[in-house]
């Protein structure tokens, strides 16, 4: 009788990918999130009556084999995950170029308006639906999208978060992509929540291999050149520790000069400061959704905007003193590869940065042709775009 009841149980939430109580795990017939060996099965059975396709028998048997697994994300909170994520929201910008590197755009249910924008040269994504901007959003819409995971960017406000998503029973996990020497994790993590390890080991195969040449090229060059950075949309705040934009600064062999200012992530600086610690070069992250005028996009064919940003940045008082700007080595480099981990892994950026840093030890270094690669081979979309200026070629 037990066995009866268990199967018409089975029969009924096999294959049900949500209710109003949460997440339904294919397979799982008692409502206990895994798949037992009696379950298996049961759902061997159903397939052998035609009751359910050899794809549905395939989903359990992976889920029996591979779940439940434990991850620990980046706010260091410890996740357990029942299943392959299928439907998913990430609040954050970062994590959608890594989701794409997977091969998961086709899982995102939704996205945020901002995402929308910044990836709108990655096809299909202007179609999907939005849930506000990622500061903004509208809890409602995410709610009638009913994702199974939703990944957020920072570790605020997680559990007002999921009082939120509650109703669905979602999985909240951070994954932040804003530091170059934790991607490898995060990535791991990444593909974990979405049960498909097919790119991992290729992507960062290419990846690392170029990042320790890099490292190997630079760690014996000695003084290092001195770097100040300084958002495009924020005068005189300065990524500092802690920070993706130090990241790039320092995995390209530079000194980032605010590393003495003993505050995370970012820093107000005065302008006298700058002057006297007289950088040798100077780096503008840019983001095209907050700076005054947009300075790198895809679909951008003119390099006049960074020029003249650039001109307006250099005319500032004392400024035509500071080494850099004498030297002509101010440059503006796009926020997705000077400011976190998610483009290429920090190799895009990295690449750019130590072509401007030491153009002689790197002559044979072309960063837009590794950037190029990374659109082609990883991303699946056609190279194009101002990305950084001045370009940094072989």
């Amino acid at each position: 009788m037990k066995m009866v009841i268990l199967a018409l149980m089975c029969f009924s939430l096999i294959f049900a990918t949500a209710s109003a109580q949460g997440i339904v795990v294919p397979g799982d017939a008692d409502g206990d999130m895994i798949v037992s060996d009696e379950e298996l099965e049961l759902a061997e059975q159903s397939y052998s009556e035609g009751k359910i396709t050899s794809d549905e028998l395939e989903e359990i048997r992976h889920i029996y084999e591979k779940y439940p697994i434990t991850i620990v994300d980046s706010a260091n909170r410890t996740v357990t995950i029942y299943k392959p994520a299928k439907r998913i929201i990430s609040q954050g910008t970062w994590t959608y170029e890594p989701l794409f590197v997977l091969g998961a755009k086709d899982r995102l249910v939704a996205i945020t308006n901002t995402a929308q924008r910044v990836y709108s040269f990655v096809p299909e994504i202007e179609d999907k639906p939005t849930v506000g901007e990622y500061r903004e959003i509208d809890y409602e819409k995410v709610l009638e999208n009913n994702p199974d995971l939703y990944i957020i960017g920072s570790d605020r406000d997680i559990e007002d978060i999921e009082d939120k998503l509650k109703p669905l029973g979602t999985t909240i996990v951070v994954l932040k992509f804003s530091q170059i020497n934790k991607f490898e994790e995060e990535f791991n993590t990444l593909s974990k929540l979405i049960g498909d390890d097919t790119n991992v080991e290729a992507f960062l195969a290419w990846r690392n291999s170029q990042l320790t040449q890099i490292r190997e090229r630079t760690e014996t060059i000695d003084p290092k050149i001195r770097v100040y950075n300084e958002y495009s949309d924020m005068p005189w705040t300065t990524a500092t520790s802690g920070s993706g934009t130090h990241d790039v600064i320092t995995m390209a062999g530079g000194y980032n000069i605010a590393d003495v200012l003993n505050m995370p992530n970012s820093a107000e600086v005065d302008p006298e400061w700058v002057m006297v610690q007289n950088p040798e070069v100077i780096i503008i992250p840019a983001f095209f959704d907050y700076a005054p005028t947009d300075l790198t996009r895809y679909d951008m064919v003119s390099t006049e905007n960074a020029k003249q940003f650039i001109e307006d940045l250099t005319n500032r008082a004392g400024w035509k003193e500071i080494d850099a700007v004498k030297n002509g080595r101010v440059h503006v480099l796009d926020g997705e590869c000077s400011a976190c981990s998610c483009r290429g892994g920090g190799l895009i950026g990295v690449c750019y940065c130590v072509k401007w840093f030491y153009p002689e030890e790197f002559e044979d270094l072309d960063p837009e042709a590794i950037h190029r690669e990374y659109f082609e081979e990883w991303l699946s979309v056609p190279y194009q775009g101002v990305w950084a200026y001045p370009q940094a070629t072989a």
